[in-house]
């Protein structure tokens, strides 16, 4: 007798239907085919330890198991569950009416619990796209798939709930949210950390802001103790809030990296901070089945990389194309994936190896030759991508002791009535969201500066030495300031303060 039922597997952040069969016919083992790795091989221990926990059995024959389609490589402990659910039916052990109907996903335990398992909100979203009935999946994963509606999400703790209501002994009720009721009630505006916190740093505190409004990239470069890592960490708290078409996305490559805990949705933007020993796909994502790496999970947040000098120069490169095109392509043999990487990067790091080269009162004992080698593991590219470059110079101690300076609300609150201006002119195009994002094309359309701009911004970039892609930043910074004094206009005081931002753009920032 062939049995036929349905689970998923995840690739990329999306999942492809897999079709379970199961046939028994003369023989003495257990046989998985279809491109199975070593955990779904092993599945078949775990299944024969739980069938005999639930007083059933393997059938003394051979049963193949096929897993369609089979030039798609199975990997995890997912298909535990609709195995022996299938090896049941197929032995006529008992009788499922609707196994073909569910999408079924679930790590067993090996007595018949279920574990929770990565990628449960694509398999529904795949399993509402095939017009399945429904999911039966662990129960600590059902809060994510519900998100998905007009589809049954059935939570399960233990095989034998999933026996009883597939051969209709138990009645569950299916779990149903209002995935819009959640995300207005989420709390996503409280952060611990205030820019009230930090005293003086006006300037540093001043391009935090134009970076939130337009979404761009920082550097904040300056000796050890003036502040780069209390400024970095705070830039969440000015951010505007996650849409939910944004909320939905994220949600997603959380769910794909196994990293949703118990939450239905994620409701504010991530905030990442990898140490400087990451490798190459840790970052960017990858192996055998690639899985989202940091600047995945920092989508539509933040990747905030501290010591920048401290990473490996070929970690840092392999950021080049994600920053500019806002995904990375992650190439297999026999695949090839795209993982969305939309994040704002700021980064901070030391003027010289001893960190003293900009301090006004430390004296630097590096060399000239030191700190150049030093600085170059910062290449040129990667620096270009990178909207604003900052200078953070310690504060003295009678700033330290002056009043509160401005919470994060307040700046946030201005923050939002730019993104807000942005939204309303990119409103043409769904997949541009800030200024930062714009092409070409557009900014000749709203980056349009006055000649007087254009003289001064020319002047700029023959003297420093500009990329055209330093041009093209400089203009989008200008535009983000203009928006945030609600100027409909670039004026020539914009354009002078984010060329103000390209710090290290001159020939003489190594000393």
């Amino acid at each position: 007798m062939i049995t036929k039922t349905y689970s998923a597997t995840v690739y990329g952040v999306d999942a492809k239907l897999i079709s379970i069969e199961v046939n028994i016919v003369s023989g003495t083992k257990i046989v998985i085919v279809g491109l199975p790795d070593n955990a779904v091989k092993e599945s078949q221990h775990r299944i024969e330890s739980v069938l005999k926990h639930l007083e059933r059995y393997v059938p003394r024959k051979r049963t193949i198991v096929n897993l369609a389609p089979a030039s798609i490589k199975k990997e995890g402990a997912a298909y535990d569950l609709p195995i022996a659910l299938s090896i049941l039916h197929a032995s006529r052990q008992t009788f499922f009416q609707n196994l073909d109907q569910y999408l079924i996903a679930g790590e067993l335990a090996l007595d018949g619990k279920l574990r929770p398992i990565r990628g449960a909100l694509p398999m529904a979203i795949e399993a509402k796209k095939k017009g399945l009935k429904g999911f039966l999946l662990p129960q600590e994963n059902s809060q994510e798939a519900a998100i998905v509606h007009n589809l049954s999400i059935i939570p399960i703790t233990h095989i034998q709930e999933a026996i009883d209501f597939l051969n209709g002994q138990k009645k569950i009720p299916p779990l149903s949210i209002n995935t819009r009721q959640i995300f207005a009630q989420a709390d996503n505006h409280d952060h611990h950390l205030d820019l009230q916190d930090i005293q003086g740093q006006t300037i540093p505190k001043r391009a935090l802001e134009i970076a939130a409004a337009g979404g761009h990239n920082l550097l904040m470069i300056g000796p050890p103790g003036v502040g780069k890592s209390m400024l970095a960490k705070r830039l969440p708290s000015i951010l505007p809030p996650l849409t939910l078409r944004e909320a939905l996305e994220t949600t997603k490559i959380y769910s794909v990296a196994g990293k949703i805990g118990n939450q239905t949705l994620i409701t504010t933007r991530p905030f990442r901070v990898p140490h400087h020993t990451i490798s190459e796909v840790a970052l960017v994502g990858g192996g055998s089945i690639p899985q989202p790496g940091e600047i995945s999970l920092a989508h539509h947040g933040v990747l905030s990389l501290e010591e920048l000098t401290e990473f490996k120069r070929a970690v840092l490169e392999v950021l080049r194309q994600p920053l500019e095109d806002k995904c990375i392509t992650v190439t297999r043999t026999k695949l090839s994936l795209d993982f969305p990487a939309n994040f704002m990067l700021i980064a901070s790091m030391n003027p010289c190896p001893c960190g003293y080269y900009t301090h006004p009162e430390k004296t630097c004992s590096c060399t000239p030759l030191l700190r150049k080698k030093y600085l170059s593991k910062i290449s040129g590219p990667l620096l270009d991508r990178i909207d604003i470059h900052l200078h953070v110079h310690p504060v003295k101690l009678h700033i330290t002791q002056s009043t509160p300076s401005e919470r994060s609300h307040t700046v946030r609150q201005r923050v939002i009535a730019a993104r807000e201006i942005q939204n309303l002119r990119l409103a043409a195009y769904p997949d541009i969201h800030s200024n930062a994002m714009m092409p070409p094309r557009l900014m000749k359309q709203f980056c349009n500066p006055t000649t007087q701009c254009q003289t001064l911004l020319h002047q700029a970039i023959k003297q420093l030495s500009l990329s055209a892609r330093a041009h093209d930043r400089i203009l989008k910074v200008a535009r983000t300031i203009a928006d945030l004094e609600g100027h409909t206009e670039i004026t020539t005081s914009h354009i002078a303060e984010a060329i103000h931002f390209r710090s290290l753009d001159r020939a003489s920032w190594a000393g």
